[in-house]
C-alpha cells in the first residue's frame, strides 16, 4: 500500500517576517519530506504534500493594520509578499503556501464548530474579560502579559507560558498589563463561546490519544498528561470567542463574535491542503478519509498545549477523519551559545542577512540537520562550531573526493568511467556501504533511512560520513595523483577515480535531502536524471553497475569553505525589534541621592565646551523594560531600554554593585543614544545610560542611575 503523507509546519503569526526559529523548523520538516519523496512503497512512490500557510488573524494584526492605514487583508498580503525570499533561499519547497484567511479556512471552522455545537460541547458564559481603558477594548489573550500563574515568569502572554508550557486564562495572570498601552486592565462582562474541554468525553479521548504508541515523542506524553490530571479534573473549559472589533471567522449564529486566533489557525492546515487539492485536481475528502493518509505535523515545544488539546479534541468531536492520522513532532528551540537568542542582545541570526553575506544556505542545513535528534531538546547555534563541521564533513570529507578525481576522469579518460572494476576496487565499495551486524553484513542505506526516518538526522549524518571517511581512506591509499605521473597505472588510475566517483554519488543521492541544491548540480555533474533511494542498493552490485563506462560531464566546484570571519559579520549590531511593553515601575523604590556630598568627593569641571558640542549628544528619556545579570561579569548589568523608537535597546551598564535587577525594572532613565554600537563578548551594547559618582568611589562609593521625574516620556529628548 502506497504511503500518503500530509506534512504541515507551525503556521507563522503573518505580523513580521520570518525568524531564524522559523526556517529550523522548516528545514528540519523540508529534510524529512525529501527523504519521504525519494522512497518507493513497491513500484509507486509516495505521495507527500507539504503545505503551510499565515496565521493571519487577532487584534495584533488589527491594530498594526491600523496603525499603516490599511486593511489587515493588506497588511498580510504585504507580509506574505516576503515570504518566498527565505522559502526559496533556504531550499524549503512546499507544495502550497496559503492564508488562513481564506473563504477554504471559514468553511472548514465554522464547519468544525456547529458539529462541536452539535455534540453539546458548546456552552455560553457570561464572563469577566480585560479590557483597556486607554485603548477602549477587550484584550485578545496575546495581547496582555504578565507574571505566569504556574512558575512566576515574568512577560509571559495570556494564553499560556513559554517558560513552563502551562495553559491558562488570561484572568489567571498575575500583574496583567496591556502590550498597547502599558495600561493595567480593567475587568467587564461579556458573554462568550467556550469548547467543553473539561466534559468527561474529552478527558477520556485525550488520555487515549496521548498514549497511542507513534503519536509523539514519550516526553511529550508525560508533560501533556500532567496538564489532565487523574481524571480530567485539571482540564477547563476554552474561550473561543473574541469581540468585535476583532479581524477573523464570524461565529455562526452569534453577531459580534468571531474564532479566537488558536481556535481558526490549526484549521489552515486543512484549509491550506484543501486549496492545493483543488489546484492539483486531488479529491480533497477520499484523500483524508484513505486508511493510508497520515498528518505529521512539525511543531515547537511553546504550542503544545494547543496542538496536544484543543486540536485533537476538536478534531475528534467534530468527527474529523483527520485525528486517527494525526502524528506530532515536537523540537526545541535554537538558541546561540547555549543562551536564548535575542536581537537587541546581539545573539540573533537574520535569515535575511545569512543570505545576504553570501552565506551557502545548505551549511546552515546540514549544520541544523547534525544537530537535530526526535527528542524535544534545544539545538544550540555555535558560530566556531558551525565553521568546523561545515569545513571538515562538507568541503573536506565531501567534496574534496570528486575534486581529487574528476578532474583525471575529464582529462585522461574523454569524461569516460570505467566499465570495469577490480575485485579490490568493489571490496571497498562493499566496505564503505555495509557494516557488520552481529556477524550479518547489512546494507548502511537502511539504517541511515531509518534515521531520516525517526529525524535522527545527526545519527543520519554521522553514519553518511563514515562512508566518507572509509571513501577518503581509499583515495588517500591509492593516490590517483601518484598514479597519473606513470603511464603503467592508466588502468589503475581509471579503476580508482570511477570508484571514488561511484562512491560519492552514493554520499551525495544519502546527503540529497540535506543538500538538495549541490545533489542537484551533482545529478547534472554525473548525468543523472534523479536520485532516488532504491538506487542506494548495495547488493546485487546495483550501485557500481548504474556508473560503469557511464560519460559524466565536466566538474565544477560545489561548495566552497566558510570564512571564519562570516560568523562574525552575522552577529554584527542587531535589527530593531519590537517593543515589549512592561508595566510601569513604583517611583518610590527609587535609589535616594545623598543628602550632601563633601568637596573632595566633587570632580573638578570638564574643559568648557560651546552648545554645538552639547547638541552633538542626543540624551534621551528611555524606560527600563527588564534588567538582569550577565553571566561572568561581576559588574554588569543587561538592562533593556524602551527609547520611543518602536524598537528596544540593548545596553551593558557597570552598575551591578549598586542595584539589584528587580528594582530598576520600570524605571526612566537617561540614555546617551547616539553612541555608537559596542560589540562585547556578552552582546551588543546600544549606547550609554547616565549615572553619577563621587570622584573618590573608595571614600564615597555609590553608583546613583539618573531616573526623571514622573511625566517624562520614553523618547523625549533631553535639551
Amino acid at each position: 500500500m502506497t504511503r500518503k503523507l500530509f506534512v504541515t509546519t507551525a503556521l507563522p503569526y503573518a505580523n513580521a517576517a520570518f525568524h531564524i526559529g522559523h526556517i529550523m523548523e522548516y528545514i528540519q520538516a523540508d529534510i524529512w519530506v525529501r527523504f519521504q519523496r525519494m522512497q518507493r512503497d513497491g513500484a509507486a512512490g509516495r505521495e507527500v504534500h507539504f503545505v503551510g500557510a499565515d496565521d493571519t488573524h487577532g487584534t495584533p494584526i488589527m491594530i498594526a493594520a491600523e496603525k499603516e492605514g490599511i486593511t489587515p487583508q493588506q497588511f498580510v498580503a504585504n507580509i506574505a509578499a516576503g515570504r518566498a525570499q527565505y522559502l526559496d533561499g533556504f531550499h524549503i519547497a512546499f507544495d502550497n503556501w496559503y492564508s488562513t484567511d481564506s473563504p477554504e479556512n471559514v468553511d472548514l471552522s465554522q464547519s468544525i464548530y456547529r458539529k462541536l455545537r452539535d455534540t453539546g460541547l458548546i456552552v455560553t458564559k457570561t464572563v469577566d474579560r480585560f479590557f483597556d481603558p486607554v485603548k477602549g477594548m477587550f484584550l485578545a489573550d496575546r495581547n496582555i502579559k504578565g507574571e505566569c500563574p504556574k512558575c512566576g515568569a515574568k512577560n509571559q502572554y495570556g494564553d499560556n507560558c513559554e517558560v513552563c508550557g502551562a495553559a491558562y486564562q488570561p484572568t489567571d495572570l498575575v500583574n496583567p498589563f496591556s502590550v498597547f498601552t502599558n495600561a493595567t486592565p480593567v475587568m467587564k462582562p461579556s458573554e462568550q463561546y467556550f469548547f467543553k474541554l473539561s466534559d468527561p468525553r474529552c478527558f477520556e479521548f485525550l488520555k487515549s490519544w496521548l498514549n497511542t504508541p507513534g503519536r509523539l515523542q514519550p516526553e511529550m506524553v508525560n508533560k501533556v498528561s500532567e496538564w489532565l490530571g487523574e481524571a480530567g479534573e485539571k482540564l477547563a473549559d476554552w474561550d473561543i470567542s473574541r469581540d468585535a472589533p476583532y479581524f477573523g471567522i464570524p461565529i455562526p449564529d452569534a453577531p459580534g463574535k468571531f474564532f479566537y486566533v488558536w481556535m481558526d489557525a490549526p484549521v489552515g492546515y486543512l484549509a491550506s491542503l484543501k486549496n492545493y487539492c483543488d489546484k492539483k485536481g486531488i479529491d480533497f475528502d477520499a484523500f483524508l478519509n484513505d486508511p493510508s493518509t497520515e498528518q505529521i505535523h512539525f511543531i515547537g515545544k511553546d504550542i503544545v498545549s494547543f496542538h496536544l488539546l484543543f486540536w485533537p479534541a476538536m478534531l475528534k468531536f467534530a468527527n474529523h477523519p483527520v485525528i486517527d492520522k494525526l502524528k506530532v513532532n515536537v523540537h526545541g528551540f535554537l538558541t546561540v551559545n547555549n543562551e536564548k537568542m535575542s536581537k537587541s542582545r546581539g545573539t540573533g541570526i537574520s535569515p535575511l542577512r545569512y543570505l545576504d553575506l553570501g552565506m551557502n544556505p545548505e551549511w546552515l542545513r546540514y549544520y541544523i540537520a547534525f544537530k537535530l535528534n526526535s527528542k524535544v531538546e534545544d539545538l544550540d547555534f555555535n558560530g566556531e562550531d558551525f565553521v568546523a563541521r561545515v569545513n571538515s564533513d562538507l568541503i573536506g570529507k565531501y567534496v574534496n573526493i570528486a575534486s581529487r578525481c574528476a578532474g583525471f576522469i575529464a582529462k585522461r579518460f574523454d569524461g569516460k568511467l570505467a566499465s570495469t572494476l577490480s575485485e579490490g576496487a568493489q571490496s571497498w565499495i562493499n566496505r564503505a556501504l555495509t557494516v557488520d551486524v552481529n556477524g550479518v553484513i547489512v546494507e548502511r542505506q537502511a539504517s541511515i533511512a531509518g534515521h531520516f526516518e525517526n529525524r535522527e538526522f545527526g545519527k543520519a549524518l554521522r553514519e553518511i560520513m563514515e562512508i566518507a571517511d572509509i571513501t577518503n581512506q581509499y583515495v588517500d591509499e591509492n593516490k590517483p595523483w601518484i598514479l597519473a605521473k606513470d603511464a603503467d597505472k592508466t588502468f589503475d588510475l581509471h579503476d580508482v577515480c570511477t570508484t571514488a566517483l561511484i562512491l560519492f554519488r552514493q554520499l551525495t543521492i544519502l546527503l540529497s535531502p540535506v543538500l538538495p541544491g549541490v545533489a542537484k548540480n551533482v545529478a547534472s555533474f554525473l548525468n543523472d536524471a534523479e536520485f532516488t533511494w532504491a538506487d542506494t542498493q548495495v547488493f546485487g552490485d546495483a550501485v557500481s553497475n548504474s556508473m560503469l563506462g557511464r560519460t559524466i560531464g565536466a566538474y565544477s566546484h560545489l561548495m566552497t569553505r566558510m570564512d571564519a570571519k562570516m560568523i562574525e559579520a552575522l552577529f554584527d549590531a542587531p535589527q530593531a525589534a519590537p517593543a515589549i511593553a512592561a508595566p510601569a515601575g513604583d517611583a518610590a523604590n527609587d535609589a535616594a541621592v545623598p543628602e550632601a556630598a563633601t568637596a573632595a568627593a566633587i570632580e573638578e569641571l570638564a574643559p568648557e565646551i560651546k552648545i554645538d558640542d552639547f547638541l552633538k549628544v542626543d540624551l534621551r528619556i528611555a524606560k527600563i523594560v527588564n534588567c538582569e545579570l550577565v553571566d561572568g561579569s561581576d559588574k554588569l548589568l543587561r538592562l533593556t531600554l524602551d527609547a520611543g523608537e518602536g524598537r528596544l535597546r540593548n545596553v551593558f551598564s557597570g552598575i551591578r554593585s549598586a542595584y539589584q535587577p528587580e528594582e530598576l525594572i520600570g524605571k526612566l532613565t537617561v540614555l546617551v543614544a547616539n553612541l555608537a554600537p559596542r560589540k562585547m563578548k556578552f552582546g551588543i551594547s546600544e549606547g550609554m545610560v547616565m549615572a553619577a559618582s563621587a570622584a573618590n568611589e573608595k571614600a564615597n562609593p555609590g553608583i546613583y542611575i539618573l531616573n526623571p521625574w514622573p511625566g517624562a516620556e520614553p523618547g523625549m529628548r533631553i535639551r
